[in-house]
């Protein structure tokens, strides 16, 4: 007989009810070493980190005190004698409630004295001595108030009523106690193992429901023993029983009452994501699941269908973003590459110029005419200045991309600007410029600075590019609001979807592979974050009658303007 395979909802009550009641059943036979076996160890560790608190104090009262010998010291250095020096220790001892008595101490009179301790306790006087150094051949000793570190030792602990303490020498004597009891403290000491761990809480247990502990302070020759009452442990397991049982009864009752109430609305749900699972595995992936929410919905149920309705629109909008990051990535190596070569490739060149012309000044065995010294010199400022240019180039990136341009807008002379930009072109001297700048033209809203390095940009883009023996065109016109300045050459056709790109950084019409001039591929990046700074436009253009133009559009200045 083939056995029928239950659903959902009756595995879920078949299982819930063996799960309440099997541990039921149990539990009144374990409980009992467990809810022992668990209050046992909370009271060890318990027991050991009152043994590390009472450590800790004790250290910390060492330690603030060795602070006060250091600033004790300290005045020392600076009282000449020692006859002095022991006047002022003994006025110390008197008005400190924490050192009963100095000593000064020198090794070379003491062959005994041990120059690497730093604590000494001696039990039979039952005194407790630090010791610091002064320089090499003295030494600071200074006896501890006992009953002020008593005192302090046991400040955190006044609630520990059934907590016996005590802290006993490596002789077992006793020093300070904390609920002392003669008898359980002689139990105590006889049953301290005979080789201690040292700096280690550790228990000893005797008792198999009173865990005691011992932790050996191994600087200081102490031993701090905690030990727990009977009347401490019989309370807390009998109480721990007691919640363990209640708790254990109270909450099978609600787990079989919330059961049955609610597995049926449970039920309905999960069919519903089987569903949205199924159409799913189908390809359909624009079914939404429609959870039955009401008071007894899970917030898991609730959360699933929630995060699978979003899950298809993820995905489109995961790969939308994967492509942008893509793209960002390509742009991103692309301007690495090009700022690798341009690097490589531009600065190398003048580098090597100036290299070479400069080892050739040097040399010594040949003799240099002055016209040959005056040229060469003459090749290495023109070098310098167009590394320097190049560099400049590269300066002005981040100030441009990070909106950070140092502007001064003020009335500029657009005469003056195209003479000295034509002056500050390398070699535009063999090639005709011609101007068309009306005499009365106005004065211009701009950076004087930044204005003519945007024409040095575009007259010297325009020296590069332009076909041999061919004139470079600078015209210039107004109206009542903005002026319009074009830098017009002769040159190959470009390419409307190339045009718009050559304002990017690193942008060359001639590839590294054809490339016949010289240039870092900034200049019309520049220009174009030059003008907009300073509230104007750029635009380019290439015509097929081979005519290329730079057209720079700026407002015109007028007595009211404010800038």
């Amino acid at each position: 007989m083939k056995l029928k395979r239950l659903k959902i909802v009756e595995q879920i009550i078949i299982i819930s009810l063996l799960g309440v009641l099997i541990p039921s059943i149990i539990s009144w036979f374990v409980i009992n070493n467990v809810s022992q076996h668990s209050i046992r160890n909370e009271l060890g560790n318990s027991a050991q980190m009152l043994a590390e608190i009472i450590e800790n104090n004790i250290n910390s009262l060492i330690k603030s005190d060795n602070h006060r010998l250091e600033e004790i010291i300290i005045s020392l250095n600076h009282i000449p004698t020692e006859y002095n020096q022991n006047l002022y220790l003994k006025d110390l001892s008197i008005n400190s409630n924490v050192f009963n008595s100095f000593e000064l101490i020198r090794p070379s009179e003491n062959p005994d004295f041990d120059k690497e301790k730093a604590i000494e306790y001696k039990s039979d006087t039952e005194d407790l001595w630090l010791i610091e150094k002064i320089h090499d051949d003295k030494y600071l000793k200074a006896k501890v108030n006992t009953k002020v570190i008593k005192d302090e030792i046991f400040t955190n602990i006044e609630d520990e009523k059934d907590r016996r303490i005590y802290v006993v020498d490596n002789a077992g004597k006793l020093i300070f106690s904390h609920n002392y009891d003669e008898q359980d403290f002689k139990k105590c000491i006889k049953q301290l193992p005979v080789n201690l761990v040292n700096n280690i809480a550790t228990r000893f247990d005797e008792i198999k429901n009173q865990p005691r502990v011992y932790l050996k302070i191994k600087d200081l020759n102490l031993i701090v023993i905690v030990n727990t009452s009977k009347e401490l442990t019989k309370s807390t397991i009998n109480k721990a029983r007691f919640k363990i049982l209640l708790a254990f009864l109270i909450a099978a009752a609600v787990t079989i009452f919330l059961v049955l109430l609610y597995s049926s609305y449970l039920y309905l749900n999960i069919r519903q994501l089987f569903k949205g699972i199924i159409a799913v595995s189908r390809g359909n992936y624009k079914k939404p699941i429609t959870p039955l929410i009401n008071i007894m919905t899970p917030r898991e149920i609730i959360f699933l269908a929630e995060e699978f309705n979003s899950m298809i629109d993820e995905i489109n909008s995961s790969y939308k973003k994967l492509k942008q990051k893509n793209k960002e990535l390509k742009l991103l190596d692309s301007f690495r590459s090009n700022l690798v070569d341009t690097v490589s490739h531009e600065l190398r060149t003048p580098l090597t110029s100036i290299r070479g012309y400069t080892s050739r000044l040097l040399r010594t065995d040949i003799k240099i005419d002055e016209e040959t010294k005056h040229k060469s010199l003459l090749i290495i400022k023109q070098q310098s200045e167009r590394l320097s240019r190049m560099i400049e180039d590269l300066l002005v990136i981040p100030d441009i991309e990070g909106a950070k341009l140092n502007i001064n807008i003020e009335p500029v002379n657009l005469i003056n600007i195209v003479e000295a930009s034509i002056y500050s072109v390398k070699n535009i001297e063999t090639r005709l410029v011609e101007t068309d700048i009306p005499n009365d033209f106005p004065l211009i809203l701009a950076d004087k600075d930044r204005l003519e390095q945007v024409m040095i940009n575009l007259l010297g883009n325009a020296n590069k590019y332009a076909y041999p023996d061919t004139p470079i065109k600078i015209e210039a016109k107004y109206d009542s609001d903005k002026v319009t300045i074009k830098v017009i050459n002769q040159s190959d056709y470009i390419e409307k979807q190339v045009l718009h790109t050559l304002f990017d950084k690193f942008i060359r019409i001639d590839d590294k592979t054809t490339r016949t001039t010289r240039g870092t591929g900034l200049g019309l990046y520049i220009v174009k974050g030059l003008v907009e700074a300073m509230n104007g436009s750029v635009h380019l253009k290439s015509t097929q009658e081979n005519i290329f133009t730079a057209k720079v559009i700026l407002p015109v200045y007028k007595e009211n303007n404010e800038y």
